[in-house]
């Protein structure tokens, strides 16, 4: 029966994998019907749920704490089956004043393959509103308002993200609307019996969860106290010389750092005219709307600059060094001569190789007469009719930076100027650019200004009457304060912003972090052969945690900064998760490390790894707003708890590595971080599952992400099992099983967000 069980479990998990991947070919509607929504499929969940129950009463259990873990499996199944077999799914399209009394059975935003069906009551739209971020068009919030009669009897009713609207055992959510905003299209779910069966397993899990690792009789307390027994490293007493003994030695990583150089080269071109230092910073200080939300032009010139050089600033050949503020306002103002200096860093690749590009090119490199223009212009074309091999990439992303330029020295990104408008902007304070087309209902004065003031301030600049400058600088934002209203920043949120780009945080941490790894890592191959004393090495130890600590306090300080400025917890892209990852890791180091030294080798690496991992092209650290759907104090506590499971569980992978040299001594480390992993990894799917229902009406949709993280912890609950699979408890297999069951972890975090996609795709 075992053999049979471990066959079905496998054959779940490779089932579910390969569906994924069907899904990124073949498309979400395929597999829901053929795949997921299949009777084979239930079959072989129902399937493997007998064999494991009919096993779990063979093998008479009888830890309750086990029970009530295994028992909330079954229950969620059981839950999932109903919502299977009864739940009711629809959508409801209404537009502004029309009534209607049906809705198309199934799930998803189109009408496509759908049945209309009669609903219990009519219902008619009286209002839909797009509620934007102050200042910008970024959506905030989607809005519907309606009146539903039931016999008679009208009742008024209200949906938004994340707030549903609930009749009976009915419940509507917002789903989406129409481009003209005159309609919108609301989700319906009817679970009666799915939903409270499944949340009783929730609850059950729960309690399961943390009942193992409080139980006295469990594995987890067996783990600490074989542990405890065994004396794990720790720090020696004051005057007493430390001796190495099982259970004490330190432990070496075959690891190692690769540093790629750059070198610059290029002709000497004469270092073209620039605002000073104190004008650029001044108009650095002014405000702009950019990527949907008001933040300081610093911001902007330091994208910018960071886009077009690949650094935080611009040197020229002549060793004069631009702020991210002098390098954009000098292509505003003296855009033709800086159209010729090399500021482009190129990288390697077919693009570079075929046209023989140099080092650093200038945007005057890709614009040649005698070759017919604009010399990308062919090969862009070939790319957008479908040529995406290496060479067409790098031509649309050469193009991408290119296009940077052009449109600033066009002014479309210097929305600069706030006003009111109730044309234009749908009522409100919007943020224009000079060549915008104004609503008609602007104040012809401050039409006037936001056409002209460009142009007064760049005859200035031409005659270098940097005073003048300067006030008019000051002016403008003097005119932002009072007509952009509540839409400016406040003080602090400005102040917050500022440190934060004068610093970068990532960079300096991740280098001083794998570098203090490899610190760490010599300190223990020392302890190991026995060099030095054993004060000498405590000292030593004592300055690593130092540095440990400052390096969380200034990961703490970017952090906070990135919440201050955006106004919501710092978890909602990769970005972020990637910095909160790092974060979660030195903080455990800091509680571990007194008692096991390893733990500082562990800490610094890891961390210093997705630091690194934070600077990948993939990964945008621009702060944006996030979308509406994700403003959920639910969502936070999901991402928070996955992201602890992630940075335990990829301690154990350290353990694996470091076990295949002394694998006992690793397997009992390893085996503490597990069980409070598996832990959080089964809060985090869960919590999420919940925030899904409450958010679209669905707990679970087997979006990739989901499915991968399902993998995930069914691929590391092997372990824990120990007692029905014999073969983990030799330390060398255990080590390279957690070795493999890494990959579902990377394939959970990176392969979904990179290659499969999905809804979770921008996390």
């Amino acid at each position: 029966m075992k053999k049979v069980l471990c066959l079905l479990y496998v054959v779940v998990i490779v089932v579910m994998a390969v569906t994924t991947i069907v899904e990124k070919y073949q498309g979400t509607q395929h597999v829901a019907t053929y795949w997921y929504g299949s009777w084979w499929f239930s079959a072989l969940w129902a399937l493997l749920t007998a064999v494991a129950i009919a096993y779990f009463l063979k093998r008479r259990v009888r830890r309750l704490s086990a029970v009530v873990l295994h028992l909330s499996f079954v229950v969620i199944l059981l839950g999932a089956l109903l919502t299977h077999l009864t739940a009711r799914q629809g959508i409801i399209h209404l537009r502004l004043g029309e009534t209607t009394d049906t809705y198309m059975q199934g799930s998803g935003d189109t009408t496509h393959g759908m049945k209309v069906e009669k609903l219990p009551f009519s219902i008619r739209l009286t209002a839909f509103e797009i509620k934007y971020h102050e200042g910008t068009q970024a959506a905030a919030d989607y809005q519907s308002r309606f009146i539903i009669n039931t016999g008679g009897n009208e009742t008024v009713g209200e949906v938004s993200m994340n707030h549903i609207y609930s009749l009976g055992g009915l419940r509507l959510y917002q789903s989406s609307y129409d481009p003209d905003e005159r309609g919108s299209y609301l989700a319906l779910n009817n679970d009666p019996w799915g939903i409270p069966v499944t949340y009783l397993g929730y609850a059950l899990l729960f309690i399961g969860l943390l009942w193992i690792l409080a139980d006295p009789k469990g594995q987890y307390r067996e783990v600490l106290r074989s542990q405890a027994k065994a004396g794990l490293p720790q720090h020696a007493k004051a005057g007493q010389t430390q001796h190495a003994k099982a259970g004490q030695t330190q432990y070496s990583l075959p690891l190692a750092l690769l540093m790629v150089g750059c070198s610059v080269c290029g002709d000497v071109i004469a270092a073209p005219r620039a605002l000073p230092q104190e004008t650029a910073e001044r108009f650095g200080r002014l405000n702009i709307n950019y990527g949907g939300r008001i933040c300081p032009v610093e911001t902007y010139a330091l994208d910018f600059t960071k886009k077009l050089t690949g650094k935080r600033y611009y040197k020229a050949d002549d060793g004069t060094g631009y702020s991210p503020c002098q390098l954009l306002s000098a292509f505003i103002f003296y855009g033709d001569e800086w159209s010729g200096q090399p500021v482009l860093k190129m990288k390697g690749g077919p693009l570079k190789t075929t046209l023989q590009l140099p080092e650093h090119c200038s945007v005057n490199t890709f614009f040649n007469e005698k070759m017919g223009g604009y010399i990308l212009g062919p090969y862009l074309q070939e790319y957008y009719q479908g040529q995406h091999d290496k060479f067409h990439q790098d031509v649309a992303k050469v193009d991408d930076r290119l296009q940077l330029v052009m449109d600033l020295r066009q002014g479309r990104p210097l929305k600069l100027f706030p006003a009111t408008s109730h044309v234009g902007a749908g009522g409100g304070s919007y943020w224009y650019a000079p060549t915008d087309n104004l609503p008609a209902d602007i104040d012809t004065a401050q039409a006037t200004y936001i056409r002209d003031v460009f142009t007064v301030l760049n005859q200035h600049v031409q005659a270098a009457d940097w005073q003048t400058v300067n006030d008019l600088l000051d002016k403008m934002l003097r005119y932002q304060q009072r007509y952009g209203a509540s839409s400016v920043p406040s003080p602090t949120r400005l102040k917050a912003e500022h440190l934060y780009n004068q610093v970068p945080f990532p960079t300096i941490l991740f280098m001083l972090c794998l570098s203090m790894g490899f610190v760490c890592l010599g300190l223990a191959i020392a302890k190991q052969a026995r060099r030095g004393t054993a004060r000498r090495l405590r000292y030593w130890e004592w300055g690593c945690c130092a540095v440990m600590a400052l390096a969380f306090a200034a990961l703490t300080l970017c952090l906070t900064l990135r919440w201050v400025v955006s106004g919501t917890v710092p978890m909602s892209n990769g970005y972020e998760t990637m910095l909160f990852m790092a974060w979660l890791l030195q903080l455990l180091t800091l509680c571990l490390c007194r008692r096991f030294p390893i733990m500082l080798t562990f800490g610094f690496l890891l961390s210093g790894f997705f630091l690194l991992v934070s600077h990948i092209s993939q990964m945008d650290p621009q702060i944006t707003h996030i979308m509406p759907v994700l403003r959920s104090p639910l969502l936070t506590l999901h991402v928070s708890i996955i992201m602890m499971a992630y940075a335990l569980l990829s301690l154990t992978f350290i353990c694996a590595l470091a076990g295949l040299f002394r694998p006992a001594e690793m397997m009992a480390l390893s085996q503490l971080f597990l069980y409070p992993a598996i832990t959080c990894l089964g809060f985090g799917i869960f919590i999420g599952a919940i925030w899904a229902n409450l958010s679209w009406g669905t707990y679970w949709s087997w979006d990739p992400k989901e499915t991968w993280a399902l993998i995930t912890l069914m691929v590391y609950a092997v372990p824990l099992h120990q007692r029905s699979l014999p073969w983990l408890r030799r330390p060398l297999h255990y080590h390279l099983y957690m070795l493999v069951a890494f990959i579902t972890l990377l394939m959970t975090y990176f392969g979904v967000n990179y290659f499969l996609g999905g809804m979770h795709s921008y996390a």
